[in-house]
């Protein structure tokens, strides 16, 4: 390999480990400014003194699906938004891939689930997603009133894309957010997400 490309590849690499880094349990959480489906600007920022739950996701995925089917992503952003926890489901699939949806798509499938969220941003640059090293759809992050990650990586312990699954599985957000807002330690901090891929 030539010198120059194997800077610029130690350089890629630095730059993967910065951002895999920075969205792990204890570290701060990455700042951004989405718009949310109305194309109105949202700051992570201004939600400090609160705990956040970003939610990554994409309607065109069975693993977002099972969720939303069996209305347990809904009942959590109802459950938790109850107590005043800020819930932002955001869309990081690039602008140019076949399965990008525009805000007025996304808040019209959000719509049709009944879904709860705070804001549904369109990370449509991919930006935010990749200052998360976001995965997999879906993929979870708690965030604690201080901005730090406390909580990283599945919805629960059944990987599948059954909607039956939702009842026998482990929700490691639920358990994560009882723990946080009753100011204890996270149990489990960090999970493998799973899911489709973010369509970056």
């Amino acid at each position: 390999m030539r010198p120059r490309f194997r800077l610029a590849a130690l350089a890629a690499a630095l730059a993967f480990a910065a951002s895999v880094h920075a969205a792990a349990p204890g570290q701060s959480a990455p700042d951004f400014t989405i718009d949310d489906a109305a194309g109105k600007p949202v700051k992570l920022s201004d939600y400090r003194g609160k705990h956040v739950v970003l939610e990554w996701t994409n309607p065109e995925c069975p693993f977002v699906r099972k969720h939303y089917d069996s209305a347990n992503m809904q009942g959590l952003q109802k459950q938790y938004g109850a107590k005043d926890v800020v819930w932002l489901s955001v869309n990081s699939t690039n602008r140019n891939h076949s399965e990008f949806k525009t805000g007025a798509q996304m808040a019209d499938w959000m719509k049709q689930q009944g879904g709860a969220p705070k804001a549904v941003l369109i990370d449509d640059s991919s930006a935010a997603g990749r200052a998360y090293s976001a995965r997999t759809t879906p993929q979870m992050f708690v965030i604690d009133p201080a901005g730090k990650i406390v909580y990283a990586g599945a919805i629960d312990d059944r990987r599948s894309a059954n909607p039956a699954d939702v009842k026998t599985a482990k929700n490691f957000v639920r358990a994560a957010l009882d723990e946080t807002l009753a100011g204890r330690p996270v149990s489990v901090a960090s999970t493998t997400p799973y899911g489709c891929s973010v369509k970056y």
